[in-house]
């Protein structure tokens, strides 16, 4: 199998075939993202992708999923991301859908229509890293789009019919913006019908923008308490029907609900723990991450 880059996947596609139609970031400018620091772009060429579907087919996967690895596989134009998904149902006829990560601006280049027959061939249930509904935020973690962008794009899947998550990342506001950050966002995302939105948090490493901003004080990380709170807030403000996902590991207060009718339960959670661990207990736990 060819894997230019790490294998990364939401949790809850730990079963799903992995399947490399890109490697590394076309954006890799995130302030704070460490994920493909060392992986140059590429896209794989045809012949490398028929190779690995036939040592899947050889070595008898048989889950009905793959996802596709890199971080923005949706940016190939239609025409690539069709000709993959007929080589996948050449090679694997049980898979019945296809999934990866998304930026926002990698919908740009596709219609609704082109949407709707990608779906038609499996393409569903793909994640987009929004990280932020804040302009404010967007702008100063070189995101590369705006928050009007989120809604335009992630709506024409919504128009095609294609599910698709969303991940909020908290802390990312910094010190005394994380309440603007999380009202701003909820905003955003009450716009769109994502079936889950997973929520992250920020953790500040070496050797990335972010600490630079950090080292000259023009960014300061928000308090542990800050982010519960701004945690809280973005909860109290989504007024959507959807499945929060808040377990990935660099959420040191992991909630899982849905929402309406968790919201009081997992607002609750969040109190529990900021009053059992504090401020210097989850800051603890927090220094132990080594990856976001």
């Amino acid at each position: 199998m060819h894997f230019a880059s790490t294998v990364v996947r939401p949790p809850y596609e730990a079963n799903s075939v992995f399947l490399q139609i890109t490697s590394g970031c076309s954006h890799n400018a995130c302030r704070f993202c460490t994920y493909y620091k060392d992986a140059p772009f590429g896209v794989s060429p045809l012949d490398e992708v028929k190779e690995d579907l036939q040592e899947l087919k050889e070595y008898g996967v048989s889950f009905p999923r793959i996802w596709l690895q890199g971080a923005a596989p949706f940016l190939l134009t239609f025409d690539k991301l069709k000709t993959v998904a007929e080589l996948i149902h050449e090679y694997l006829p049980f898979v019945q859908s296809i999934g990866g990560y998304g930026r926002v601006d990698s919908v740009k280049n596709k219609s609704v229509e082109q949407i709707k027959e990608l779906h038609r061939m499996g393409y569903d249930r793909l994640v987009f890293g929004i990280e932020s509904g804040d302009d404010v935020v967007l702008k100063r973690m070189n995101k590369g789009y705006e928050a009007k962008d989120i809604v335009e794009q992630l709506g024409k899947l919504t128009e095609a019919g294609m599910d698709y998550a969303v991940i909020f990342l908290s802390g990312l506001g910094g010190h005394g913006y994380g309440l603007s950050h999380a009202e701003k966002t909820a905003e955003v995302i009450n716009q769109l019908t994502p079936f889950r939105v997973m929520a992250a948090g920020l953790t500040l490493f070496p050797d990335t923008p972010l600490m630079e901003d950090v080292k000259n004080g023009t960014f300061v990380e928000a308090t542990e308490a800050e982010r519960i709170e701004e945690l809280q807030t973005f909860l109290r403000k989504l007024t959507i029907e959807t499945t929060i996902d808040a377990t990935n590991a660099s959420i040191i207060t992991p909630i899982y609900g849905q929402l309406p009718n968790d919201k009081q339960k997992m607002l609750d959670t969040l109190e529990t723990i900021f009053r059992r661990f504090g401020e210097e207990g989850l800051r603890s736990r927090r220094e132990n991450l080594r990856m976001i």
